[in-house]
């Protein structure tokens, strides 16, 4: 009989169903990529971190052109108040032919406010040279004020000042308006400058995001790869992770009861060892009373003798105590020949290397499971590997192609914009000169009004007749003559200028900018049939249509492709990640699979009634007889006889005398041996048998708690084995399917709002929007805007410019004025006279 019998391998019954509930266990398994220590069963299962973000170009597109937006888009919007016209441009895109008197007509009448802004304007390109010819003649003819002669009235001074005013406010008006005229010059040249580079840039992060979206996709798979790699890892680690962990359910209960069968089995040791210990001591004690036995015997046969010599003196009074020079040599105790007994049989029970065979047994069952689920596990790995196939499928139902069509007709665009900036440079750069010169000439118009308003009333003296005027003052004149005849130069040209940048800019802003901050534009754009091939939905295989309004609205929230793109049409995300129809199914399969371990007796009977004996006889252990036998030992005194001796050899004659003193001697040298030789092995032998006694009792103790915990272990595992396999079988299986759950729900919320959040292509569109309307168009129409302001400005400047002239030129005739009469001087006219 030994302590246990061999554990029974796990065993699995029912080749297909067990097949297929591992199939399922590995499909559930498909978990996070997560570190498994062969220690635990199933670690802490936490979600993948979150997709890392694509690196964007940072762009910080200013709108710079904001000083005169207001002004000039209240301008256009009541130039244009009419709505975006849909219908006429859906009409002339679908039907070219469609062009015709009565479109032409609908298209005029719907630019009926630029046509009159044009009209006004060419009414004033025509008008302005025609008039300033005319007034040339005139005054050549000395009419219109090319006679030099100024009448001198009451009012001359009123009028001068008045129009001296009237001409500083002119001028000051068209100072401003040509201030706005060299900003906005610049303001375009700036944006002009920054447009490349940032367009540049808004393609580049189109282009990065469009990049990302796969990448990211692929990141999502990526880490199915490696929950499917984790799972394989796990089965490859079965044995020490199952199987120690069917360990563990038994060593709450099995450890105690093997630990105290060790303490058992370690007292047992130290029990045989007091054991033989004693029995030497006693075997040695026994030796050494016999050798002094024998001494004493010798002795008491010598006073014997002596006493019975006739010449000995009342020495048979003596005699008596000859009896009591004896030893009692028999030290025997039955009770410790029956310990022995018991503690032999105990001893060979070998319960060391029982322990040590349950142990070896106990630690093979991770062995043990790996070995029988070879087979299971190799399957299982093939499955496995047409998962991979299969998860990696996801893609392919994802319009990726799409969007690296979209990126490789980026890179085009890309490559035409650089193609093309240097010539875009160069002709900014002409631009920026010509604008310069134009702002150039209307300053020159401006600086020359200037000097008249400043050299004018500086060099005039109030009453100085008009002939006689200062140079200054006459310089004064001729500056307000320049002014004029510069502005009659420039002005029909500039507004020429000023119509054509008007019809550009305007229509820009009116059918582009303006419907496109307020979202009409890309409704327009998403017009059925409006732009061929456009149809968003259909050429991704959706059932919806989509519409670029709604992506734009969508990506502007930084919502995710999966939202944007009414991509749960395409891929049914919820039944490829959908764990709960496969778990019932699953449980039940594993549920009805068999891994069992067979029963163990831990003691037999036999061992049982051994150690409840040895128990016993501990128990059973009297000392009180060889602790009797050891006083009466100890109690001998040897010196009491030999002091009687002596007092009785006093009164013997010589040769008794001497001899009874000799047999005294004797007897205290036999005394001292006892006392250096016996009473010391009588303290050993009481102080381990003292000890023994401990012993004993603790051996008590402990057969009871072996027999107590045994029995306790013994009947947890005959009934809970079955149960502890499937607890812990079921708890591989929830372990697994937590791993799927929490990849799963990752993937899921992954993919529906984290990949390819379109906010970035929101924003390069905005800063498209940005640089197009806010910048180059703004500074376009607030430059036409403003040389408009100046040209218009330049009629009242004209007129003011002629009548203030002539208050400070110097006259050819004079004409005295006074209070009381009017003295008039008549000079020679000269034959001709233009000033």
């Amino acid at each position: 009989m030994g302590l246990c019998r061999s554990w029974r391998s796990l065993r699995w019954q029912g080749s297909n169903p067990a097949f297929s509930a591992w199939i399922g266990v590995l499909f559930l398994g498909l978990s996070l990529a997560q570190t498994v220590p062969p220690e635990a069963v199933c670690p802490a299962v936490a979600a993948p971190s979150g997709l890392t973000q694509a690196g964007y170009q940072k762009q910080t597109v200013e709108e710079i052109s904001g000083f005169m937006e207001d002004l000039v888009q209240s301008f256009l919007n009541t130039v244009q108040p009419k709505p975006f016209p849909e219908e006429l441009i859906l009409r002339a895109v679908k039907d070219p032919e469609v062009l015709n008197t009565d479109f032409i007509k609908e298209v005029l009448l719907y630019e009926v406010g630029f046509l009159v802004c044009v009209a006004i304007g060419v009414l004033y390109v025509v008008l302005m040279p025609l008039v300033g010819f005319f007034l040339a003649c005139c005054r050549c003819c000395d009419n219109c004020g090319g006679k030099m002669y100024q009448e001198q009235t009451s009012s001359t001074h009123c009028r001068r000042r008045t129009l001296y005013w009237g001409a500083f406010t002119t001028t000051a008006i068209i100072l401003a308006g040509n201030i706005c005229m060299f900003i906005s010059n610049e303001q375009f040249k700036v944006s002009a400058e920054q447009s490349p580079s940032q367009l540049s840039k808004s393609l580049e992060n189109i282009h990065t995001f469009l990049s990302a979206v796969p990448q990211e996709v692929h990141n999502v798979t990526r880490e199915s790869f490696k929950t499917v790699d984790e799972v394989t890892r796990n089965l490859d680690d079965i044995g020490p992770q199952l199987g120690k962990e069917i360990q563990k359910g038994f060593r709450g209960t099995l450890d105690p009861a093997l630990q105290s069968v060790r303490l058992l089995d370690q007292e047992t040791l130290n029990t045989s060892v007091e054991l033989n210990h004693l029995n030497s001591s006693l075997a040695r004690l026994e030796s050494d009373v016999d050798r002094i036995q024998g001494n004493l015997t010798a002795v008491r046969d010598r006073i014997n003798q002596t006493l019975s010599d006739p010449n000995c003196r009342s020495c048979d009074m003596m005699k008596p105590e000859l009896n009591k020079l004896t030893l009692d040599t028999s030290v025997n105790i039955p009770s410790l020949n029956e310990l022995q007994s018991a503690v032999d049989e105990v001893i060979k029970t070998n319960l060391t290397s029982k322990i040590k065979e349950v142990e070896d047994y106990f630690d093979s069952i991770p062995q043990t499971v790996t070995d029988e689920t070879r087979g299971v596990v190799q399957s299982s790995k093939k499955q496995l590997g047409d998962i991979k196939t299969q998860i990696s499928k996801v893609t392919d139902d994802l319009p990726l192609s799409a969007l690296s069509n979209i990126s490789d007709s980026l890179e085009q665009v890309q490559k035409e914009i650089d193609k093309i900036q240097p010539e875009s440079e160069r002709a900014e750069q002409i631009r920026y000169g010509v604008s310069l010169a134009l702002c150039c000439a209307v300053l020159l118009v401006v600086v020359c009004n200037l000097l008249g308003l400043v050299l004018g009333p500086m060099g005039l003296t109030a009453k100085a007749d008009p002939t006689n005027r200062s140079c200054t003052a006459d310089c004064g004149g001729t500056f307000f003559m320049m002014a004029a005849g510069f502005s009659f130069l420039f002005s029909w040209l500039f507004m020429i200028l000023v119509l054509l940048l008007f019809l550009l800019g305007g229509n820009v802003f009116t059918l582009v900018c303006r419907p496109w901050s307020d979202g009409q534009l890309l409704k327009f754009i998403d017009t059925p049939g409006l732009i061929p091939g456009l149809e968003i939905g259909p050429s991704l295989g959706l059932k919806t249509d989509l519409n670029i309004s709604d992506i734009y609205s969508d990506c502007q929230d930084n919502q995710p492709l999966w939202t944007t793109l009414h991509l749960s049409e395409l891929v049914n995300l919820e039944d490829l990640l959908n764990v709960s129809k496969y778990t019932e199914q699953i449980q039940q399969l594993f549920d009805s699979t068999d891994i069992s371990l067979s029963g163990v007796t831990l003691l037999s009977p036999e061992v049982k009634d051994t150690l409840s004996s040895f128990s016993l006889k501990a128990t059973d252990l009297d000392s009180t007889q060889v602790t009797q036998q050891m006083n009466n030992i100890s109690s001998i005194n040897l010196n009491t006889t030999a002091d009687q001796l002596e007092v009785a050899a006093r009164t013997q004659p010589d040769p008794i005398q001497s001899q009874l003193i000799q047999q005294a001697e004797d007897l205290r040298k036999i005394q001292a041996d006892i006392e250096m030789t016996i009473i010391p092995q009588l303290a050993d032998i009481n102080t381990t048998i003292n000890n023994f006694q401990s012993v004993a009792e603790k051996i008590n103790v402990t057969v009871g708690e072996v027999l107590s915990n045994v029995g306790a272990a013994q009947d947890f595992l005959n009934t809970n084995t079955s149960q502890i396999v499937k607890a812990k079988s079921r708890v591989f299986l929830d372990c697994q399917l937590s791993y799927f759950m929490v990849y799963a729900d990752w993937a899921n919320i992954t993919i529906t709002q984290q990949v390819g959040r379109c906010g970035p292509v929101a924003r390069a569109v905005d800063s498209v929007q940005t640089l197009l309307c806010s910048n180059l168009v703004e500074a376009l129409n607030a430059f036409w805007f403003s040389l408009g302001w100046c040209m218009i400005f330049f009629i009242p400047g004209i007129i003011f410019s002629i009548k203030l002239a002539k208050y400070y030129r110097r006259m050819k005739e004079s004409d005295a004025y006074d209070d009381h009469h009017i003295l008039m001087n008549h000079i020679p006219r000269p034959q001709m006279v233009y000033k």
